[in-house]
């Protein structure tokens, strides 16, 4: 009997995984995306300190929106290409009050050493400025480096627009924030594991669906 009972639970197993796809959001689905076990290892890693929290988030923002944006030549303005990564960046920059980022300017290799350190500084402090427009504290940013034309993405002496550039990264933890590294790396994780579970329609203000309030007469 036990020699025909594990092609039988073999043949259950197939069927069940060939019904149809479950329609229904299940927390952690996005977040985990198949890989629970692994998520659950890197927080125990990050909480008892053997992974860095601030190397982790800092991979994530690099994944989940482009770090760069490049300027026209000897400029610092913030084109509306750039104008529009920015604005995903200052996204999921408010999403994650806990964080502190930095701005590092860079440029191409026309040019003194010393104009060069000043304009990639510029173009570092154009995108804090941006920033803080979009209502993200300035305590949070900081526009620490311009490495000038030392750090070409393309070697090259001539003008280059993939050299001329900011990288925004994440720099570490609000020193005010309380206690995030005393097992509060947690919340964050958990945070975005009920997000997920979120339908998209739930987050439409409720004021969408009620019926529009009648007109004055006119006067």
């Amino acid at each position: 009997m036990m020699k025909r009972a594990a092609p039988l639970l073999l043949i259950t197993a197939l069927s069940l995984a060939a019904c149809g796809k479950i329609e229904d959001r299940v927390a952690g689905a996005e977040v985990d995306e198949g890989g629970f076990g692994n998520a659950t290892l890197n927080n125990m890693l990050v909480q008892t300190g053997q992974r860095d929290a601030t190397f982790a988030l800092g991979t994530r923002f690099a994944s989940e929106v482009a770090p760069t944006i490049t300027f026209a030549f000897n400029s610092a303005q913030i084109t509306p290409e750039a104008r529009a990564v920015l604005l995903r960046q200052a996204d999921w920059i408010r999403q994650f009050p806990e964080l502190r980022f930095s701005v590092y300017g860079h440029t191409d290799a026309v040019g003194s050493n010393a104009y060069n350190q000043s304009l990639g500084k510029r173009r570092a402090q154009a995108v804090v400025n941006f920033f803080a427009s979009q209502g993200i504290s300035p305590s949070r940013l900081q526009a620490l480096v311009s490495y000038g034309e030392t750090r070409p993405v393309i070697a090259t002496p001539g003008p280059e627009q993939e050299n001329r550039r900011t990288v925004t990264e994440v720099s570490g933890f609000v020193k005010t924030y309380p206690g995030l590294l005393d097992g509060k790396y947690a919340q964050v994780v958990y945070r975005e594991y009920i997000k997920s579970a979120t339908p998209a329609s739930a987050a439409a203000p409720a004021a969408a669906a009620a019926p529009a309030a009648p007109a004055a007469p006119a006067q």
